[in-house]
């Protein structure tokens, strides 16, 4: 008998299948929702055409458009999701971006009364919400959120519309502009009473009364991430929403401890509280949260160290605690968490052996574990072979430490490595062949180590899933056939500082989607296949910087991405410099130390009606002649400019006043003539200026200390320059770097020397790093080529460290002023050559900082200042051909300087020759001293009458005695008279 029931009941099951699929075949959506749906279609923008399905031509029936779901029997629409997943970093921007539907949301959307599920999220609408959403009473999800771009296009004037809503579990308004609405929380805790999930994140909310009655007693999750809470108070009542289990607060203005409501909601599984001002350490209560699934407290400020309490979170299988000051050894409780799946210490300073925390680790979450971040924690030693207990590791993050040794075998049996991520470390020795047996690996980041060997295409044998690869600053080489076609189509590949020449790597056309390419420094000795410049359409970033490539260059690639960077500096290119193409988006075009030869013009100025997106530009060190040309007005995007080490003529165009974007300007070594072009004063952001190795000539313009007050760096050595330092310079408060020298400047030194903030403190300040980075670009140091200890420097990296001041060879006169020597963190200072008078200052001892000091060839006086005697770093000393007299002073860095340094001087003493009336005496008067045990006597009083009775007898006594001295003596008295008398007659 229960068989038979059994029988029947699937036999009608079958029916009524049978029965709803005639009847969903049978039955369109209702006319006036389809409607409703194209008038909604029609205030959309779709770049990506997305909604291709939604024509009523070819698709009549809306119930089979994409994103419509209707109900099988009344074909009435239940359900609209258009929706696109969150971006992440594997996902293509651009192309992310074109997908969202823009424009705005049309109220018709009401019509659809029997509407269910509403998913609008991660688009980018915009406009005013309509309220008439408030009529669609059967919603029971309703998901508008745009996280994470656009941000707050959205807005609504007020949620009273909500209280129509009366069914919602589940609201989702993250991204929408609810800063009008100040009542946001009394609304929603009135009129939704039955909610589930609450997401309003970065809707601008702003502090509020607190409620002590909260109705929303089913709410488990509630994301209040990035809105604008500052304590514990403007959320205190989420303590009281006794069914919560997911709470997020990123990114609010919490300071102080981990807020101390959370303390009794130990039912939450998930707790994220990163991207505030948290600055306690972690509280013992929280490690009691034995539900707690999901932590999370990310870049914060929390320190101390990780409690060995943490062991008692066993049902702990997610930890963020990267980017604190927390510090410490990892506890061995840690191995207990045996549900551990995503660990993330980054930035944490564990000081400890890596070996020694994948033995804690190597425990029973071991089998279970998929990510593992320890970048930058400080970890030393070598990996061991425990690594292999990590079969289902995907991810792991060792970069930026000090592990060092070579990687173990078992590393390569980690066969479901996605990403891996060995970075700046000191890993050494071969990379295995076993590295192709990681089939799944994506990301592979091995850059700046110590590795070395043969690199082949076995080791890429199995890696058709390979996207992205950095290895440069290895000692590598590739080995790989000129017909090679490697299994992956890679997107970013840095092979910098491999070695992979002589020959350019044919291989290189295989791939089709490549947008990322480094191969500097690789010893290529190639001229690049036409094939090269096709291919590099698509590029965002090309480097083949610093090999010996030669021939010409066609044109520049145009990649498909905003910014481009396009290096090809420290090769053998020569020839006309290459073609931009119209509408090229080069972010950074750097040509320098080539022998491109002839004019700028064509390069410049050939899109005459277009405008270039550049903001880098280096033609540095070719063989360009040839007036600079006068349309910089089509370049407004430029902040870098280097077109020093040239041979351009003529003067400095006035359109360069028109970049109103640089900060960087470098001529040097030219032969530009002229003065510096008014114009150039509308260049306000300027931050560094070389002009020097010119023939410039004029005054120095006062209007560089008035108008270009953030320059750091001004050398303007070797020209023609005349007339008077300006004081207006002194108004330069950040200016690091004074140079002048070689012109023909005279007039007194400025006494407002002092107003140089930026030399007066140390040289360990760091406020003024000289480094342009553009959006989405890579960032550019300053360099600049420095007279300092008679050498010239290049500095790049640690150019925002030097201070200078060089006047040298000029026609300065008057005294050293004294406010010189308040320039405490001055390291060079170089003023010879000059016809500087008087006294060296006697407080310049006091400019501790100073490495190099150069006064020689002027007509300083008087002696050398005893603080000399402190200056502890002074390295390179000159004061040669003054007037200085008297002794130098004793220090062991004044006697350490070659004699040469005082030479045309009246000065004595080490390392010159000793004085009279010193050295030797003075040693014989501190032995007297000696000798008489304490009893002082003063030998320049016994001396005197002494000397005065043999100078007598010495002199006079031979007249006195004798007769025939006296006579010769008168006659020579006689005879020197006449003479005078004689000479004086004359006249």
């Amino acid at each position: 008998m229960a068989i038979i029931i059994i029988l029947l009941l699937i036999i009608l099951a079958k029916a009524e299948v049978n029965l709803s699929n005639e009847m969903s075949s049978n039955t369109a959506c209702p006319e006036n929702e389809k409607q409703a749906l194209l008038n909604f279609k029609k205030g959309l923008i779709d770049a990506a055409n997305r909604l291709a399905s939604w024509d009523p031509h070819h698709h009549p029936d809306c119930c089979r458009w994409i994103g419509v779901v209707c109900d099988k029997r009344t074909a009435h629409v239940l359900s609209l999701n258009l929706s696109l997943p969150p971006w992440d970093e594997h996902t293509d921007f651009k192309s992310y971006r074109m997908s969202k539907l823009g424009g705005k949301i049309n109220p018709c959307l009401s019509k659809l009364k029997h509407l269910r599920y509403l998913d609008l999220s991660n688009n980018a609408f915009e406009g005013l919400l309509p309220y008439q959403l408030g009529n669609l009473s059967n919603l029971v999800s309703l998901k508008l959120g745009a996280y994470p771009f656009p941000f707050g296009l959205l807005y609504v004037e007020n949620l009273q519309w909500l209280s129509g809503l009366s069914l919602l579990k589940h609201l989702d308004l993250s991204w929408v502009n609810l800063s009008r609405a100040s009542n946001w929380l009394q609304l929603i805790n009135t009129i939704l009473p039955s909610l589930d999930e609450l997401h309003l994140s970065a809707c601008q909310l702003l502090p509020g009364p607190s409620l002590l009655n909260v109705n929303l007693s089913s709410l488990a999750i509630l994301d209040l991430s990035f809105n604008h809470f500052t304590n514990q108070m403007d959320v205190g009542w989420v303590s009281n929403l006794k069914s919560l289990v997911f709470l997020d607060l990123v990114g609010n203005d919490f300071h102080g401890p981990i807020p101390d409501f959370l303390r009794n909601m130990t039912s939450l599984t998930h707790l994220d509280l990163s991207s505030n001002y948290l600055n306690s350490s972690i509280p013992d209560w929280l490690y009691s949260f034995r539900s707690l699934q999901v932590l999370r407290l990310p870049s914060n400020q929390l320190h101390g160290d990780i409690s060995s309490a943490i062991g008692n979170l066993t049902s702990l299988n997610e930890l963020d605690l990267s980017r604190n000051e927390l510090q410490g050894k990892l506890p061995r409780a840690m191995g207990k968490l045996c549900k551990l799946r995503s660990i993330n210490l980054s930035g944490m300073r564990l000081n400890q052996d890596i070996s020694r925390i994948l033995e804690i680790l190597s425990g029973c979450s071991s089998p279970r574990l998929e990510s593992l971040d320890l970048a930058s924690c400080q970890l030393s030693g070598q990996l061991s072979d425990q690594v292999g207990h990590f079969k289902n590791l995907t991810t792991l993050y060792l970069s930026n430490n000090s592990i060092s040794g070579p990687i173990p075998i078992p590393f390569w049996q980690l066969k479901n490595l996605k990403e891996l991520f060995l970075d700046d470390n000191s890993i050494s020795g071969p990379i295995s062949i076993s590295l192709g047996q990681l089939a799944n690996l994506e990301w592979l980041y091995i850059f700046n180590n110590l590795l070395e060997g043969v690199v082949s295409e076995k080791h890429f044998a199995n890696h058709a899933k390979l996207k992205y690869f950095y290895g440069s600053g290895n000692s590598l080489v590739l080995r790989a056939n000129p017909n090679w076609v490697p299994p992956f189509q890679i997107l970013d590949l840095d092979l910098g500082s491999w070695q992979i020449g002589p020959s350019f790597p044919l291989w290189l056309r295989s791939q089709k989607h490549l947008e990322y390419l480094d191969i500097s420094n690789s010893r290529i000795s190639d001229v690049i296949p036409r094939w090269f410049w096709g291919l590099s359409t698509q590029f965002r970033h090309v480097n083949l910087s610093r090999n010996q490539i030669s021939g010409q260059i066609p044109y520049l690639p145009k990649g498909p991405n905003i910014f481009t960077f396009v290096d090809l500096s420290f090769n053998n290119f020569s020839g006309p410099l290459p073609q931009i193409s119209m509408g090229s988006n080069q972010y950074m075009i750097d040509l320098s130390n080539n022998y491109f030869s002839g004019s700028l013009f064509h390069f410049l100025c050939y899109q005459l009606n277009g405008t270039i997106t550049t903001s880098f530009l280096g033609i540095a060190n070719n063989l360009l002649s040839g007036e600079i040309p006068d349309c910089w007005i089509k370049w407004q995007s430029l902040q870098v400019l280097r077109l020093d080490g040239n041979r351009f003529t003529g003067k400095i165009p006035s359109s360069m006043g028109t970049l109103s974007e640089l900060q960087s300007l470098n001529l040097h070594n030219n032969k530009l003539h002229g003065e510096i072009p008014l114009s150039l004063k509308n260049c306000t952001n300027l931050l560094a200026i070389n002009l020097g190795k010119n023939e410039l000539d004029g005054n120095i313009p006062r209007w560089l200390g008035q108008d270009l007050s953030n320059l750091i760096i001004l050398i303007l050595r070797s020209n023609k320059f005349g007339g008077n330092i300006p004081d207006h310079l002194c108004a330069l408060s950040s200016l690091q770097i004074l140079d002048l020298a070689e012109n023909n400047l005279f007039g007194s030194m400025p006494r407002c020397m002092s107003n140089f903030s930026a030399m007066v403190r140390g040289n360990g300040s760091r406020d003024n790093i000289i480094e342009y980075r553009g959006l989405n670009g890579p960032s550019t140091l300053e360099s600049a080529s420095i007279v300092t200890k008679d050498q010239l420097l290049v500095y790049d990296k640690t150019l925002n460290l030097v201070r200078l001041v060089d006047f040298s060879c000029n026609n300065l006169s008057g005294e050293i002023p004294k406010e010189v020597t308040s320039l405490q963190g001055l390291q060079t200072l170089n003023l010879s050559r000059n016809h500087l008078t008087g006294k060296i200052p006697e407080s310049i001892g006091s400019m501790k900082s100073l490495e190099s000091l150069d006064l020689s060839q002027n007509q300083l006086s008087s002696s050398i200042p005893e603080s000399m005697s402190s200056m502890t770093f002074l390295s390179h000393l000159n004061l040669s051909f003054n007037k200085l007299t008297g002794i130098i002073p004793t220090s062991s860095q004044l006697q350490g300087f070659n004699e040469s340094c005082y030479a045309g001087n009246h000065l004595c003493g080490s390392p010159l020759k000793g004085c009279r009336g010193s050295g030797k005496e003075l040693d014989v008067r501190n032995e007297a001293k000696e000798i008489s045990k304490g009893q002082e006597i003063n030998w320049f009083y016994i001396s005197m009458p002494l000397g005065f009775v043999t100078g007598f007898w010495c002199v006079l006594g031979p007249l006195v005695i004798s007769k025939r001295w006296r006579i010769l003596y008168f006659r020579f008295l006689e005879a020197m008279w006449w003479k005078v008398c004689d000479f004086a007659g004359k006249f």
